[in-house]
């Protein structure tokens, strides 16, 4: 089983924080936000992680390195300038499984990896999407994916004006073949241009959890994970 970290943003939402660090590495609970993420990655017996870096990733390289202190593999594979989600991602494609994970740099989901790649591959679906209800405990993120009766998602919207059921929670299963999906131009979203297509295609499923997520994204965000942390650590 596979994991790709997306670790490539600005993160200046929480600038000054951000201004000489990359967003993986703002300490939390005592050691950069990254480690707490393949520490999770590792109890579930996930070994095999590639680290997508752009922005002041030479940090994220030179503090990790070959992942062998923490018993781990690391790859890495970095922007020399912005390429978006799914330019990212294609850039490393000589990395990448037949399938694998990918979790996003600033979330934080301890959730049951293997079931969710398993659902992935039980399905004629190229990509899923593990998604929340906030209704459940409110993550401050507003909705933005409903789903239908058989968990197919038929709609994503970050700016939706109306109510949608349930957010996305920072991880996600792909089969590599979506990247021949990509759009040829270097900038490529798979928010904006890939997820549209497997929608419209019923390629693309949710896989609804109980268990909240946490992000970085915010220092309101940053304060909440710092306390769920330090709790988990004491």
């Amino acid at each position: 089983m596979q994991a790709v970290i997306l670790a490539g943003g600005l993160g200046t939402r929480l600038w000054p924080l951000t201004q000489s660090v990359p967003k993986p590495m703002v300490r939390v609970a005592g050691v950069p936000y990254l480690e707490h993420q393949v520490r999770v990655l590792k109890k579930q017996d996930v070994r095999d992680i590639v680290v997508l870096t752009g922005y002041l990733g030479e940090q994220i390289e030179a503090y990790f390195g070959d992942g062998a202190r923490l018993g781990l593999s690391l790859r890495y594979s970095r922007e020399q300038s912005p390429l978006g989600t799914g330019g990212a991602l294609r850039q490393a494609r000589d990395l990448l499984a037949a399938d694998f994970l990918i979790v996003y740099g600033d979330s934080y989901l301890p959730i049951d990896y293997a079931q969710v790649l398993t659902r992935l591959r039980n399905s004629d679906a190229e990509g899923l999407l593990v998604v929340y209800d906030n209704r459940l405990e409110d993550t401050s993120v507003k909705n933005n994916i409903a789903l239908d009766n058989s968990g197919y998602v038929t709609r994503y919207d970050k700016d939706a004006s109306d109510k949608l059921d349930y957010v996305e929670a920072g991880v996600l299963a792909f089969r590599r073949s979506v990247l021949d999906r990509m759009p040829d131009k270097a900038v490529v979203s798979l928010e904006k241009e890939i997820f549209p297509q497997l929608i419209a295609q019923r390629r693309l499923i949710g896989y609804v959890t109980r268990q909240r997520f946490y992000d970085i994204g915010t220092p309101e965000r940053l304060k909440a994970i710092e306390e769920v942390l330090t709790h988990d650590h004491e």
